[in-house]
């Protein structure tokens, strides 16, 4: 039974929508190809006509747009430089050998150029063994029929894929992005590639998927290692906090009296109103130049003179698993917890450091 299980299918089963949409898909590309082939030969245009791989390009634009190999760059110039390949091999090598080497060529070309297409191949077989229409066309078969309907094809696909729900073309990472972090996995786009390479499937996956699948993976497992566990099961109460008409000559003799590095600013019922940090009064001193004209101002200045936006504050039910991603991906050491309007508590990161603790004893004992 194990040996013959590996014969089963070996893709999941699609989605009855899924197959519809690609299918609708793949009907229109191929029915506007042939149109602009039928323009094409009423304006006096013979050597313009679909070529049978060009349904091959279809299943991958339509049926699996995130893979690289369907991608506009991969499905354009990896039939164009097979067609040219081909259109060199039948011209060079005798017949007899010219089907292998024509299809070993354009593989070898497309892979040099970063433009490996199933389809590619196809383009290479047919014309080795029916050479007649592309030797008299000529290289231009290459651009015209094989680059300009794989073109219109292509362009089908972006608008269709993305009117549908699907991207395409699949996400570069953009190593230049300004103020984008890396996924929340903690690994750069090179090592992301690196995996890729380490285990053979840059054919199959781009970079910025997999990054979005590690992640949601990860995200998807602390969840279930902390499950049941909210923001208000490992939250700090008992807080000291402020208001903001405190001068900050007080929040000051605060921070020195406990061991302490932020101050939630609140009104009177306990309303958040935002949030200072140790942080914030050392950047007052350095902006303020010399100490004795710092002592001097001091006085007049009040905590909602430094304090910070509360922007940052989470429910006291949240889960903590969507926390741990929020804080990988902000950096937050503080974050204040709400019940509705009002503070109940703020999070560090030693609460969570303690959390994650609990959690490897529990796994070590098991």
């Amino acid at each position: 039974m194990s040996t013959w299980y590996h014969l089963f299918p070996a893709l999941p089963a699609f989605h009855g929508r899924e197959q519809v949409r690609a299918g609708i898909g793949a009907m229109l590309g191929i029915s506007l190809c042939a149109l602009a082939v039928s323009v094409g030969v009423a304006l006096g245009h013979p050597s313009f006509y679909l070529v049978a791989p060009l349904g091959a390009t279809a299943v991958l634009v339509f049926c699996v747009p995130n893979s690289p190999l369907a991608q506009p760059w991969s499905a354009i110039v990896g039939n164009v430089i097979a067609a040219l390949v081909a259109m060199l091999t039948i011209r060079l090598v005798p017949g007899a050998w010219s089907v292998g080497v024509a299809v070993g060529a354009a593989i070898a070309a497309m892979m040099f150029v970063r433009a490996l297409h199933p389809p590619g191949g196809a383009v290479a077989l047919l014309m080795a063994l029916d050479p007649v229409p592309a030797l008299e066309t000529g290289p231009l078969f290459a651009l015209m029929p094989v680059g300009l309907t794989t073109t219109l094809l292509v362009l089908t696909a972006v608008l269709y894929n993305r009117a549908t729900g699907r991207i395409y073309p699949f996400r570069q990472p953009d190593n230049h992005a300004a103020g984008e972090t890396e996924p929340r996995l903690g690994l750069s786009t090179a090592q992301l590639s690196d995996l890729l390479d380490r285990f053979n499937q840059s054919t199959n996956l781009g970079v910025a998927d997999l990054g979005r699948l590690l992640a949601a993976a990860e995200a998807e497992a602390v969840q279930h290692r902390f499950d049941g566990t909210t923001c208000a099961n490992i939250m700090t109460t008992g807080l000291i906090t402020v208001r903001a008409d405190t001068p900050l000559p007080e929040a000051a003799r605060i921070f020195r009296s406990h061991a302490i590095k932020s101050l939630p600013v609140v009104d009177e019922d306990m309303t958040l109103r935002g949030l200072v940090l140790q942080v914030d009064l050392l950047d007052l001193v350095a902006t303020e130049g010399r100490p004795s004209a710092w002592k001097q101002r001091l006085p007049h200045r009040r905590v909602a003179d430094v304090m910070r936006p509360a922007d940052r504050a989470v429910a006291h039910d949240m889960p903590v698993g969507a926390l741990l991603s929020r804080l990988a991906a902000q950096g937050s050491e503080v974050i204040p917890v709400k019940k509705g309007t009002q503070l109940v508590g703020i999070l560090t990161r030693s609460d969570v450091i303690r959390l994650l603790l609990r959690g490897g004893e529990e796994r070590t004992v098991a």
